[in-house]
């Protein structure tokens, strides 16, 4: 392997090594479920790269299953938290009885 070739790697190591740790602390402080929801794609996204990268390196396409079930599941998920925010946001919201609310 080249010198090129090693400080090629490197760099990608390092890229996509700081991309994950910015996803995760993006997942950690949130602070909604949309910027949670975006970070979780930004780290899977970065996970395929990271495969992709490795089958690049050591030439061969054993890992593309594992690639699919990957971009599957971050397809999936930012359906289904798409649909959870549409639906919390159409809900009207419910005003409490005097009762409850303490001016009776």
């Amino acid at each position: 392997m080249s010198a090129v070739m090693v400080w090629l790697l490197i760099a990608a190591g390092v890229g996509l090594t700081l991309t994950a740790l910015a996803a995760i602390v993006r997942i950690v402080r949130g602070p909604t479920i949309l910027d949670r929801m975006i970070a979780s794609d930004v780290l899977l996204t970065t996970l395929m790269l990271a495969v992709g990268t490795d089958m690049v390196v050591r030439g061969h396409t054993d890992s593309i299953p594992l690639m699919t079930v990957i971009a599957a599941t971050a397809t999936f998920a930012t359906i289904v938290v798409a649909r959870f925010v549409k639906r919390r946001t159409e809900q009207p919201v419910r005003e409490a009885p005097p009762e409850e609310a303490g001016y009776v």
